[in-house]
């Protein structure tokens, strides 16, 4: 394996296979790609990958059910390549568990920023150092909220006993929380925290991070007692549940 990591690309243009493909090998990664959705999800059990690029219009299997299949078993990053470019279309694929979304035609070096951001926060979730841990002060290994218990040794959350799988920016996002029950985080501080990015009017992630993990650990998502808006300014931590 070539030391930047393993890439999965999912693209059904030959053309943008081969320009990226080829770009990102210069850039010392390895890089396998697939011409459809079924294609790719038999490429992604065979290997080991640090993140997958994944278009959204694909035969045979599209990559929406291609990014779902995924997230049945992994939380690899998963950014997505795609021709749509409405709000709609990049929150759908955010909501279904994507770490990023860029609309073609694209620029291969803004791909290539994207795509060690995304990796250098996945391998951050793994490393207890990751900056959004050191907020607070509490310093503990397992933080709980009612029936929520977040080990921060094991990367791991606990609902009632029972494991709640997240992606790295929903662990995140919810540990930021436990460790500061009473502060409110507007929607640019979340983003900057977590993303570790400048804010750029970005709204729609935050929106949609918080929404999947709300999914996840409360008792009705669409009434949130853990996690509540405070209209007009962002987010912060409720009821234990």
């Amino acid at each position: 394996m070539k030391k930047n990591g393993k890439l999965l690309l999912v693209e059904d243009d030959t053309e943008i296979c081969r320009m990226l493909g080829g770009f990102l090998e210069t850039e010392d990664y390895e890089v396998v790609c697939a011409a459809d959705g079924e294609e790719a999800l038999r490429q992604f059990e065979k290997g080991i990958y640090s993140l997958v690029l994944l278009d959204l219009r694909l035969p045979r299997r599209s990559g929406l059910e291609v990014l779902q299949m995924i997230r049945k078993t992994s939380t690899v990053p998963v950014l997505i390549l795609s021709a749509k470019d409405t709000d709609s279309d990049k929150a759908l694929g955010l909501s279904m568990g994507a770490d990023d979304y860029v609309t073609k035609p694209f620029s291969v070096t803004e791909v290539l920023a994207r795509i060690k951001a995304n990796i250098r926060r996945n391998t951050e979730y793994a490393n207890p150092t990751f900056s959004a841990a050191s907020e607070g002060d509490k310093s503990e290994e397992t933080l709980t909220w009612g029936k929520l218990v977040l080990d921060q040794k094991t990367y791991s959350v606990k609902k009632s006993g029972e494991t709640v799988n997240l992606t790295a920016k929903e662990f995140e996002i919810l540990r930021l929380f436990l460790k500061n029950p009473k502060k409110v985080y507007t929607k640019a501080q979340l983003y900057t925290k977590i993303w570790q990015e400048d804010f750029l009017a970005d709204e729609n992630a935050v929106h949609v991070h918080i929404s999947r993990l709300r999914n996840k650990i409360e008792e009705d998502p669409r009434n949130p007692r853990c996690i509540v808006t405070v209209w007009g300014i962002g987010y912060r931590l409720g009821e234990e549940l």
